[in-house]
């Protein structure tokens, strides 16, 4: 009997010895987990810290990870799914091809316009490339590209609605996109700025309440309302009735980037071949001078 019991306890501390070490193990495993989580969290900080203070060029950054992650909105005749269901447009198109003579593939992020240069600033994106206006703000606070296509701002209304000028529209309800330079010319306008003015994330919703008759009046893109409104479109009983100033289009890119000299390079390779006034005939822009 005694045997039995000193056998049985000689098996629980065997056990309890067994389980200790078991216990000491995984927690070492953990602590070994933890550690090399720590350093790698650690080696990627001073590989960005480094990055920055030798100032990384920002074309082998993009380079280096094999693609140009482009920031977007959804915006016809320049970045949007066709009724087949295809990504197009024109800048969809002329980036794909700018990537190309970069070797690199592209890759398109829908993004809040309002907030399109913090999202540069933190590498969600590598470039704004979606009709931009090179306005004062965005070329004292990115890196552009010379301007690649001419543009303007108009105001669209419903047909036959009796407008002569913008007087018109004092104390009228007035729609553009946040952060636009639509949302610019209402701003600096001197009638515009007397509208009750209403901001939407997109220029199409601002199509889509003028067209619902809960805005008086939009204030967008001449390329996107030349694509979007009129005979054969959703918004036949939509029509341009002005055309504001004048303007261009640029990519950005983060502020002191060399890859803005690299685009730079690669329209004037695409413009040579053709090929970008091939894209302006199929989407109905014109290049700039």
């Amino acid at each position: 009997m005694k045997k039995l019991i000193s056998l049985l306890l000689a098996a629980g501390m065997m056990a309890s010895l067994a389980a200790c070490g078991s216990a000491a193990s995984t927690s070492e495993s953990a602590s070994t987990a933890e550690s090399t989580s720590e350093a790698a969290s650690t080696a990627e900080a001073a590989e960005a810290a480094e990055a920055e203070t030798t100032g990384e060029s920002d074309l082998q950054y993009i380079q280096d990870k094999g693609k140009m992650t482009i920031g977007y909105t959804v915006y016809a005749p320049m970045n949007y799914t066709d009724e087949n269901g295809e990504f197009v447009g024109f800048d969809t198109e002329l980036a794909t091809a700018v990537c190309e003579q970069l070797g690199v593939e592209p890759e398109f992020v829908e993004i809040n316009w309002d907030t399109k240069v913090v999202e540069l600033d933190a590498k969600s994106i590598d470039c704004i490339w979606n009709g931009m206006t090179l306005t004062d703000d965005i070329m004292a606070n990115t890196a552009c590209t010379k301007a690649y296509a001419k543009n303007a701002q108009v105001v669209v209304m419903k047909k036959d609605s009796g407008y002569t000028s913008t007087a018109d529209l004092v104390g009228k309800t007035v729609v553009a996109e946040a952060g636009s330079a639509g949302e610019t010319t209402v701003q600096e306008d001197e009638n515009l700025s007397q509208a009750d003015y209403v901001s939407k994330s997109v220029q199409t919703d601002c199509l889509m309440e003028v067209a619902a008759g809960t805005a008086d009046a939009a204030v967008l893109d001449l390329t996107l309302a030349s694509a979007m409104i009129g005979e054969g479109t959703d918004y036949a009983d939509l029509e341009i009735v002005d055309e504001l100033n004048a303007e261009e289009y640029g990519v950005a890119f983060r502020k002191g980037s060399d890859a803005a000299a690299a685009v730079d390079a690669a329209f004037d390779a695409l413009k040579a071949d053709g090929t970008m006034q091939t894209l302006a005939d199929k989407y109905g822009l014109t290049l700039a001078d």
